[in-house]
């Protein structure tokens, strides 16, 4: 299934019905009163978190969301039927905003929620509303209110335990690969990924955590450069980060350099738990005599290719997590 985290969609909830002019009339009451009955209320549209999705790609090509009008009402003070809402399911993580404004309508994170993004128009009252002393006959109904109209941009942010921050080519999708199901495209060349994957991490005990693997950032990737703002929006809803810097590169200044666009992009990304994998060190000779490096958090060094001290980053990774459950 190919990938989609941004969609815009056009949506219109329903019109209320129309209430009705309408006089009891009956065999042995040729001139009753007024009955006319209610319009029904339009249809809402609402998002609503299925966990079984983890893309917006239906949304891309269903750009114009439209809700069921209200039943007109009827005789004998009869309420016209309130149309059903449209349903829109979207993955968890998902973030709704007004398009022209960029206001926050709200997110959908749990499976089953839902959120109203456009609300239907109240039905039109009957005549017998309108009967009165001076007015017996009122020949006088309301017509149903318009449903609400607004353009939305749907954002879906990705919902893991851990996401995998690094510059390109530094063995993300390979890491994901080696320790989960996830089967992400893997080439010797920067930008292979180009949408983030998620994969789940196993133990031999049935324990298990989600692990994202989030495209390659670059130097100015919050200022747009490169898949920049596109993909720096999924670290925020990963509980642990873990930083994968090739053993091959300067180690200091790359996640020094990662540090930058994190904070740049959102000072708080850098309050989050993280750990530095160091990787590929199955191509530096005697690479099983560990390194002390200058940072500041734990380093673990890593070969995916041939499952060098990968059990080791694992209970790493889950101490993480249960710390930030604890907390």
């Amino acid at each position: 299934m190919r990938f989609a985290d941004y969609a815009k969609i056009y949506v219109t909830a329903g019109d209320g019905g129309d209430g009705v002019v309408h006089f009891r009339r009956e065999k042995y009451v040729p001139k009753g009163g007024p009955d006319g009955g209610d319009g029904g209320d339009g249809g809402n549209v609402i998002l609503k978190g299925n966990k079984q999705l983890n893309t917006l790609l239906d949304l891309r090509y269903r750009k114009f969301i439209k809700a069921e009008k209200g039943q007109d009402g009827a005789g004998s003070k009869r309420k016209g039927k309130d149309a059903d809402p449209e349903i829109l399911e979207v993955p968890l993580g998902t973030v709704a905003y007004e398009a022209e404004t960029r206001k926050n309508l709200g997110e959908i994170t749990e499976d089953g929620e839902e959120l109203a993004l456009a609300r239907g128009g109240k039905g039109g009252l009957g005549n017998w509303h309108f009967r009165s002393a001076t007015n017996q006959t009122p020949k006088q109904a309301q017509p149903g209110k318009k449903g609400e109209e607004l353009v939305v941009e749907l954002e879906l942010k990705l919902i893991a335990d851990v996401g995998l921050v690094g510059f390109p080519n530094a063995g993300k999708s390979t890491l994901l690969s080696a320790i989960s199901e996830a089967k992400p495209k893997i080439a010797g060349y920067p930008f292979t990924t180009l949408q983030p994957n998620l994969g789940v991490v196993t133990f031999s005990d049935f324990r298990s955590f989600v692990m994202a693997d989030i495209p390659g950032i670059i130097e100015d990737a919050h200022e747009g450069r490169g898949l920049g703002m596109q993909f720096l929006r999924h670290i925020e809803r990963n509980n642990v980060l873990l930083f994968l810097i090739s053993s091959q590169s300067d180690i200091e200044y790359e996640y020094e350099a990662l540090l930058n666009e994190l904070k740049a992009y959102r000072k708080d990304l850098l309050e989050k738990p993280r750990l530095v994998a160091i990787t590929k060190m199955d191509l530096q000779e005697n690479y099983e005599l560990e390194q002390d490096y200058e940072l500041d958090a734990p380093a673990i060094e890593i070969s995916s290719a041939t499952g060098y001290n990968i059990d080791k980053l694992k209970e790493a990774i889950w101490e993480r997590i249960q710390q930030v459950e604890v907390e």
